[in-house]
């Protein structure tokens, strides 16, 4: 008798606990399900924001950047950008050190080398996102000048900002 007691006291402790055990469950997705609606709402009003949008780009002094060479440079050009592979020359031939794939971007310096498929031939050096081939110089490259969003009207290269003295 004693035995059947606690056999039903254990069943009942164990009944309560997977009761709540499921509710946290419960609360847990109904959270989860709010925040991936949530997630998924803004993610669709975004890119609507960023097309009405000019794009960010603007030139600043007063900055230190370092790349993985030792030169180091005190203006740059922050703007959008597209994603892009970045190279080790201007030159679509070139070994891929890395890729840009968020925005916006620093642009320390230009080159110029091949047309981009727009017909510049302005190339803006910068640190890709993720680093490629050559990973001694941590994805610092050249992109072609379609990559980097400048305002309309604005000509390339940007105004005021170094020809990378390398190139």
């Amino acid at each position: 008798m004693k035995t059947s007691m606690k056999t039903t006291k254990a069943n009942k402790d164990v009944s309560a606990r997977g009761h709540r055990v499921r509710s946290v469950l419960r609360r847990s997705a109904s959270v989860a399900t709010a925040l991936g609606i949530l997630a998924v709402g803004a993610g669709l009003a975004a890119p609507a924001r960023a097309a009405g949008r000019a794009p960010t780009c603007e030139l600043r002094e007063n900055i230190q950047l370092r790349d993985a060479i030792g030169n180091v440079f005190t203006k740059a050009l922050y703007c959008d950008n597209l994603p892009s592979d970045v190279y080790a020359r201007a030159d679509f031939a070139s070994p891929v050190t890395g890729w840009l794939k968020m925005s916006p971007s620093w642009f320390p310096c230009f080159t110029t080398g091949p047309a981009d498929t727009q017909g510049d031939k302005t190339w803006y050096y910068t640190q890709g996102d993720q680093v490629g081939t050559m990973p001694k110089i941590k994805g610092w490259g050249v992109v072609p000048a379609e990559v980097v969003r400048l305002p309309a009207g604005t000509q390339r290269p940007y105004p005021d900002l170094p020809r990378c003295p390398w190139f």
